[in-house]
């Protein structure tokens, strides 16, 4: 095999000169003193070369990369000098493909997004955008390896972040089966990688089920350090029990009425919980009846959110929302209830809580109620007739709830001190 001492070396001579390397390459020098790399090959029983360019300017490494190309589409029944002489015509045309990981994950990205919903795609590409294409984003998706895959998601999992890692892995994965489909990869490096990661333990999400201990959560938590949003929004969350994303992406468009009898909480189609087909459908938009106290957390978040987009502005991006993790990793920091409650818990909580005062006051029918105010999924005409004609009683449901739960706190108005000072 050829090195770069003896290709610098190599001289012209009266007539021309090949030195061999291996497996058909060789370096061919003109009687001129021109340097190129040749390929020899078979194909349908006749030989053929390809020049893949001049050296030194495609080195002795890229010339075997090349060779080795040639000859894995020998191995797939392609003539590689058809597929050379392609790609260097897209080349001239000013159309080379990239063949980085984030232009092949773009191009991947591109063509799923239209058969998701908006808020998915954007969660895909930001979830690429933050947390791969910094560490991986830049390689040729061909010389990728397990071990790269592998570095990338233990650094993800190691801040606690178990179910991430393997939401990622799942796109990465993706992302090379496109590859492969697009002959750009031979393999899919992320496929083997999930047993490698510590296990996403699947169950109930964490929440407190009696009143006394959910309002001392809350207490605790709102008396602690934290961002402002971060409170009006988690005391939001537990007025409404809400979805989390629902609250995350909140804006002030969505509420209606909130100086007059009987405000709502008007939450599009496109941001509940439903397939694509259904959150295109107006029908299937959901309104949630506020709260006196519900209603005062709304102002007083507008009032500190002023005219930006979202409700609940991220502190450090005002012109996004809060992140979908920064109520989860606020919740994990109040004293003494580390692991027992989560954003989502208070679905849970609300539930609980409701239905067992239902039925201490000899109200079955609430539960039916209490199961549409939770938004809980029914394609029939029936329940989504029911969900404004129990309006309400779901509104009386509220209120109560909401009397509960704040009895002894202070109005949201009380955040905003520290600001105004």
């Amino acid at each position: 095999m050829l090195t770069e001492v003896q290709c610098k070396a190599a001289r012209a001579a009266y007539k021309p000169v090949k030195l061999a390397d291996a497996q058909g390459l060789h370096l061919y020098v003109t009687p001129a003193g021109h340097k190129s790399w040749r390929y020899k090959y078979r194909f349908g029983g006749k030989e053929r070369r390809i020049v893949f360019g001049s050296y030194p300017e495609l080195s002795l490494r890229k010339a075997r990369d090349l060779r080795d190309d040639a000859r894995r589409e020998l191995r797939e029944g392609r003539d590689p000098g058809e597929e050379y002489r392609r790609r260097t015509a897209r080349r001239a045309a000013g159309v080379e493909e990239d063949r980085t990981f984030e232009a092949v994950a773009k191009r991947w990205h591109e063509l799923q997004s239209p058969q998701w919903k908006p808020r998915h795609s954007e969660d895909v590409l930001n979830s690429l955008t933050k947390q791969v294409f910094p560490a991986i984003g830049k390689q040729d998706i061909n010389e990728l390896k397990p071990s790269h895959i592998r570095e990338l998601l233990q650094a993800v999992q190691a801040g606690g972040a178990i179910e991430t890692a393997h939401r990622i892995r799942q796109r990465i994965s993706a992302v090379f089966r496109f590859a492969m489909g697009s002959g750009l990869s031979e393999m899919d490096p992320a496929a083997a990688i999930g047993s490698a990661l510590r296990p996403v333990i699947h169950g109930k999400q964490p929440a407190l089920l009696k009143l006394e201990e959910a309002r001392a959560f809350l207490r605790a938590f709102e008396a602690g350090p934290g961002h402002i949003t971060t409170k009006l929004a988690s005391r939001l969350l537990a007025l409404t029990a809400a979805r989390p994303g629902t609250i995350q992406l909140a804006q002030l468009s969505e509420f209606e009425d909130l100086d007059g009898q009987q405000p709502i909480w008007r939450i599009p189609a496109e941001k509940m919980k439903l397939q694509r087909a259904q959150s295109e459908q107006l029908e299937f938009e959901f309104v949630i009846p506020l709260s006196r106290q519900a209603v005062r957390t709304v102002m007083v978040a507008s009032e500190y959110a002023r005219n930006r987009k979202y409700l609940f502005p991220s502190a450090r991006h005002s012109h996004r929302p809060i992140t979908d993790n920064a109520l989860n990793t606020a919740y994990r920091r109040v004293q003494g209830f580390a692991g027992r409650h989560v954003p989502h818990g208070w679905r849970a909580t609300f539930s609980t809580i409701m239905n067992e005062r239902a039925i201490a006051q000899e109200r079955p029918g609430d539960r039916a109620i209490i199961d549409l105010m939770l938004a809980h999924q029914s394609n029939s005409v029936e329940s989504r007739y029911n969900r404004a004609a129990y309006m309400p009683r779901r509104r009386k449901l509220a209120q109560d709830w909401a009397d509960m739960l704040m009895e002894g706190f202070d109005p949201p108005e009380a955040f905003l001190e520290p600001y105004r000072s």
